[in-house]
């Protein structure tokens, strides 16, 4: 275990050294010690590097609880390490003497480690881990862990220029959504955006990914578009669905066999390894390899090699692997379902790919994309999408992710009479017509024959309906993207009877 670890620490290093994009070196560093230690919450907190009085909290790794209480134990633990010039670990933090045990009594944490990034003896910030009650506290061995971690990854925090701008504006964002529009990638979300950021980087690594995520979020589509954009792209694509090949199968499909090596072998044949040989090989959902597989890929991976089935004699290949799993593979491992030293050597360059709920402003934008594409498949002359039926997409709860979206939007226009040019609310099937109405429920439509009062109150129900749902219910964003207070959005909710409605 420790000997894997150790290794994960040199391609790391290996991955930074050519990465120029600071926001993905901050997300590697977080989302690789997160991993290799189990943690619960990650956090990157970094001194200013012009006047060394101020510190800032530049990424951060977990469940999603990140602020308030947490964010004040960041400050504070990492406050010790910078004062103190060492760092700590602590098994239980509620019975550790160092600390104020009344500062963690309304927080349910139970073990903490943090240590500094440090350069020629010059702190220059902090990597703070938390585990949650419950948990295994981490221990000694973490720590020392974590104190290599850190002395490998800190020259590459080290660089003044990419620190202060965190510390004067915004995290700074490329524009590249249109380079990916045409891969089959769309959206504008902020989650989006930092995805692509994170693609891009990978393209520019020849290493192993690992794309962790929902099922339907487009994990092929990624892979696709890594392989496009980068050194291999002049080479074979191929893809193989780890969970839909039969066991007995699934080692020729890989590696290929002989003439007679088996019944039915009745001629020799290259296996996908080999035909993705300088190019690319995307395995989704690895997670079903069975474990004798496993075995014989981690091989392959180690000496770069293939021996087909029923042959003496060894092949090389080069082939980047990308990996893709529905299910984190890090359960996996602790479910006893898949080798660890496979996870490792797969786990090189993790994506995490949000779910379609995670990125709801995207919705309206692949909506209209998937019509075009369909309208124009089925010789239909549909162009748009009535207001009605975007309201109801925004609001759907797609389980089954962009995949989902994609066959609902081919079932309407299927449905749709050949005349069509508007999409509207009478063409939502009839199994999400009850859903649809709820939602008109609480949609009011303005009439002529209203007051003005009442034209207007409507109004403002929708368009604060509008706000939440971009927002994903999120009040405090909806309030500054209508630009009033958060306090008149509750009001406003309150008042006219405005809620999210069960899905």
């Amino acid at each position: 275990m420790d000997n894997l670890k150790l290794e994960s620490l040199l391609e790391l290093a290996s991955i930074l050294a050519m990465q120029n994009d600071f926001d993905e070196v901050l997300r590697l560093v977080a989302q690789k010690s997160s991993s290799l230690l189990n943690a619960e919450n990650t956090f990157i907190m970094m001194i200013n590097p012009r006047t060394r009085e101020t510190i800032k909290t530049l990424y951060k790794e977990g469940d999603g609880n990140h602020h308030g209480p947490y964010q004040f134990l960041h400050t504070y633990f990492s406050g010790w390490v910078i004062d103190k010039n060492i760092g700590f670990v602590s098994e239980d933090i509620n019975e550790d003497t160092r600390f104020n045990k009344s500062l963690f009594k309304d927080i349910q944490i139970k073990s903490v480690a943090c240590v500094p990034f440090a350069v020629d003896g010059l702190i220059i910030g902090t990597l703070l881990l938390v585990g949650k009650g419950g948990k295994i506290g981490f221990n000694n061995d973490d720590f020392s862990f974590l104190e290599k971690f850190s002395a490998i990854v800190s020259p590459y925090l080290r660089d003044i220029n990419k620190i202060q701008p965190y510390f004067v504006a915004p995290f700074p964002k490329g524009i590249i959504a249109k380079k990916y529009e045409a891969h089959g990638l769309l959206g504008k979300s902020e989650k989006f955006i930092q995805l692509l950021h994170t693609i891009e980087s990978a393209v520019r690594c020849d290493v192993r990914v690992l794309l962790e995520g929902q099922s339907g979020t487009g994990k092929e589509v990624i892979a696709k578009s890594i392989h496009r954009n980068s050194s291999r792209s002049h080479n074979n694509f191929i893809a193989i669905d780890c969970g839909a090949i039969p066991e007995n199968l699934i080692e020729s499909e890989l590696f290929g066999h002989v003439k007679g090596a088996f019944t039915g072998a009745n001629f020799t044949r290259k296996g996908l390894l080999e035909e993705a040989n300088g190019g690319t090989l995307f395995m989704d959902e690895i997670g079903n390899l069975p474990f004798e597989m496993q075995a014989k890929l981690l091989r392959v991976l180690q000496e770069g090699e293939i021996r087909p089935v029923g042959s003496n004699e060894t092949k090389k290949v080069d082939v980047r692997i990308i990996a893709a799993s529905s299910i984190p593979l890090k359960l996996k491992v602790e479910q006893k379902e898949f080798r660890e030293d496979l996870f490792y050597r797969l786990y090189v360059y993790p994506i995490y790919v949000p779910s379609l709920n995670e990125r709801n402003n995207d919705i309206q934008m692949l909506a209209n994309h998937f019509l075009k594409i369909k309208s124009k498949e089925q010789q239909k002359n549909i162009e748009m999408f009535h207001e009605e039926m975007l309201d109801f997409l925004k609001n759907h709860k797609w389980t089954g992710n962009i995949r989902e979206l994609e066959n609902f939007v081919e079932r309407v226009v299927t449905l749709a009479p050949t005349d069509t040019i508007v999409i509207d609310s009478k063409l939502i099937p009839s199994e999400f017509q009850e859903e649809w109405q709820k939602l008109e429920e609480t949609s009011p439509k303005e009439k002529l024959g209203n007051s003005l009062e009442k034209n207007l109150s409507d109004y403002e129900v929708k368009l604060i309906r509008k706000a939440l749902i971009e927002c994903n219910w999120n009040q405090s964003k909806a309030a500054r993207q209508l630009n009033v207070s958060e306090h008149t959005v509750r009001y406003k909710m309150n008042k006219l009877g405005i809620k999210k409605l069960d899905k």
